[in-house]
């Protein structure tokens, strides 16, 4: 099956979510628009070919980025020329090396500014971060202890012109601080990251660092006014035509709006964090949704986190 027929048969909900589940990898590349690519893995991996090389957004998994790879290689041979990493998670931004190696130069790799140091505390706290992720996915690779560094970072926003085509970045809060967002206009395209990911955002979790809710939803809010016809995100399948598109980006920014607005409103009545789990819940209508249910992070976690921020 096509990545457009699945992603269309989960929004028909001919496909249930829990049957394919987002953190489980499709090993499907794609092409996915003009001179578009998109490699469906763990996490995804999307390139744009330009007459310099290609732009990738994110380039792969510790554990998986060789398979991502040598997937990508299957709908285009194109040497790579720029890597733009979506945040320093350890499934989005190992790789490169492999990309260099096949094309006999080095990869500018650009990132957020805040990646570096990510990367700094990844390093101090390697341990934990190793034990936490056994935790949570179950699985005996061993957390990494070298990163690459990033070649250019930015701060709010940046243009890029690669070999006849324009990329824009721009830095957002959400799952994580150092997050990039990438729109290519002449594709249609945005390429969220963990911004979008076919499941209520993943913005409480117990185990790690603060997230920001509020202005998850500013950053979707903006996406959403680009009117794009394609959305890549970083887990589970792209979605094609801009209602489709439009309609996911304004469903998660409601739902998080939600949760933010109903839980403000009860801390300034004072009440307590019981009487506040026991009375918010995320709209109905939305919780229906395919890419909201509640299959990678619960809500009570992410009204915790509310109340943290």
């Amino acid at each position: 099956m096509s990545l457009r027929s699945h992603a269309a048969d989960l929004l028909t909900g001919a496909i249930a979510i829990d049957d394919a589940h987002p953190m489980r990898p499709r090993f499907v590349a794609e092409e996915v628009g003009p001179r578009s690519y998109f490699v469906a893995s763990f996490a995804n991996v999307t390139a744009f070919a330009s007459d310099a090389g290609l732009v990738l957004v994110d380039t792969g998994s510790f554990v998986l980025a060789d398979k991502t790879r040598q997937l990508l290689r299957s709908v285009t041979t194109a040497p790579a020329h720029t890597a733009i990493w979506t945040h320093g998670h350890v499934d989005h931004c190992f790789g490169v090396e492999g990309y260099e190696q096949e094309a006999g130069h080095p990869v500018r790799v650009i990132a957020h500014e805040a990646v570096t140091r990510r990367f700094e505390r990844y390093q101090l706290t390697r341990g934990y971060n190793d034990a936490i992720n056994k935790r949570q996915f179950q699985t005996g690779a061993v957390f990494p202890a070298e990163f690459r560094a990033p070649d250019e970072t930015y701060a709010t926003h940046r243009s890029l012109d690669v070999g006849g085509r324009r990329f824009e970045l721009h830095h957002a809060l959400g799952e994580t601080d150092d997050a990039t967002w990438v729109w290519v206009p002449d594709a249609g395209a945005i390429c969220t990251g963990d911004l979008f990911i076919w499941a209520s955002p993943n913005c409480g979790n117990p185990q790690k660092v603060q997230r920001y809710p509020r202005e998850w939803a500013q950053a979707l809010r903006a996406m959403d006014k680009l009117g794009a016809e394609l959305l890549c995100p970083g887990h589970g399948v792209p979605i094609f035509g801009a209602a489709e598109v439009h309609r996911a980006l304004d469903e998660t920014a409601s739902y998080l709006e939600s949760l933010v607005e109903q839980v403000l409103a009860l801390l300034e009545r004072g009440e307590r964090l019981d009487a506040i789990l026991a009375a918010v819940t995320p709209p109905a209508h939305l919780t229906s949704r395919p890419y909201l249910a509640p299959i990678y992070d619960e809500p009570e976690f992410v009204i915790r986190n509310i109340i943290r921020t």
